[in-house]
């Protein structure tokens, strides 16, 4: 094998495809702090249990691990970003009242989380801490899609759900990790026959409600249909509630529901939410309401947030055109020199043609020349 081959599912970014990526990253920060969102950078590595403790316990598969040589302990390279923000939230700031955080960077996955997934996501995401209220629900959500439109993604569609289904449905009967889990992957994948199994010997109101969520999934009427088949409990009643008024503040967006679904990450303690859009295999963004998030860093208050991958989402989007820029000869002369910066400094991209070079393609269109007339440098077009 040729030493340079790179490891499955971690790729080169080649320039076309790394200015658009850099160009998104660009458009989503400015989309989140057009609604106050500050910008925080956690590090790229951390002691494994400040990564794995409480809400990140999840994690431990898909994070990789290694030891520090400096101090001999245990290091993770973070497969998600969320427990470090909360960390700074909880343990850093430690603001009272409302703290709206974004953040933009690599996380490094163990195994990829679909069949042509990178292992190495350009994650940005956006966290509002501080308040419990279905308003930061949907302000969260609005952002979400607000970044998809700045980004120009068409038509993209809400998948709504809600973890405490789920949880109302199991409280009170015991399950280990493996078990739920199991469980989890059932709900998922609409398996009412596997499902029938693994909950076989469940008290017979939260069998029957498991095995109903299955068929609980589509337009509005999904919400209807559970309140006839789900248990009245007070966690599903306020679940549906919440999912109903969400949805209403929705206008012009396409919303479904999907009672089931627990895809992402496991620390959702409420209200969850997909975004699919035309072209892409899975979700573009993940996100929704997760409460218990800081609590092992001494500072357990409301939260809630969403995802995305940056090189997912340039997956799905039409290929961006070439940036114009300016052709301009190669000189020690001290005229063209000051010409040339002069230019940049607006802003402008001048490529020089070194000599010998002059027919050669790169990933500017020079549309324009700066050449020389009656003493001057001057752009014209080509």
């Amino acid at each position: 094998m040729s030493a340079w081959v790179l490891p499955d599912h971690i790729a080169d970014v080649l320039p076309s495809e790394a200015r658009h990526i850099e160009e998104l990253r660009r458009n989503l920060l400015d989309a989140a702090r057009c609604y106050g969102y500050e910008l925080v950078m956690p590090p790229l590595v951390e002691h494994l249990e400040s990564l794995l403790t409480g809400a990140g316990a999840a994690l431990g598969l898909q994070t990789f691990k290694l030891v520090d040589q400096l101090s001999g302990r245990m290091l993770g390279l973070r497969a998600d970003s969320t427990p470090q923000v909360a960390r700074i939230d909880a343990h850093l700031l430690n603001r009272p009242g409302v703290t709206r955080l974004c953040y933009c960077g690599p996380v490094l996955h163990t195994r990829p989380g679909a069949p042509h997934a990178s292992r190495e996501p350009l994650q940005f995401g956006a966290e509002i801490y501080g308040h419990c209220g279905l308003e930061a629900d949907l302000e969260i959500l609005m952002l979400a899609l607000d970044c998809l439109k700045v980004v120009k993604v068409e038509s993209p569609s809400v998948d709504l759900a809600d973890a405490r289904i789920v949880h109302a449905l199991l409280k009170g009967v015991p399950l280990d990790s493996f078990q739920a889990e199991q469980i989890y992957a059932a709900l998922a994948a609409k398996d009412a026959s596997e499902l029938a199994g693994l909950t076989k010997s469940f008290p017979a109101p939260s069998r029957q409600g498991m095995l109903a969520l299955v068929q609980l999934y589509g337009d509005q009427k999904v919400l209807l249909e559970a309140e006839k088949a789900l248990q009245p409990l007070p966690a599903v009643r306020e679940a549906l509630s919440n999912l109903k008024w969400l949805a209403g503040q929705l206008d012009g967006a396409k919303v479904s529901f999907d009672l089931a679904d627990l895809r992402g990450y496991a620390y959702y303690t409420g209200t969850r939410f997909s975004i699919y859009a035309a072209g892409a295999s899975d979700a573009l963004v993940r996100g929704g309401r997760y409460d218990e998030v800081g609590a092992v860093f001494g500072r357990n208050r409301p939260a809630a947030g969403f995802s995305l991958d940056v090189k997912a989402l340039v997956a799905v989007l039409p290929a961006r055109p070439l940036r114009a820029a300016i052709c301009a000869p190669w000189s020690d002369a001290a005229d063209l020199r000051a010409a040339i910066a002069s230019l940049r400094a607006q802003g402008e991209t001048v490529v020089c043609v070194l000599p010998g070079h002059e027919s050669e393609v790169d990933e500017f269109h020079c549309d324009r020349e700066l050449i020389s007339h009656s003493g001057q440098w001057i752009v014209t077009p080509i």
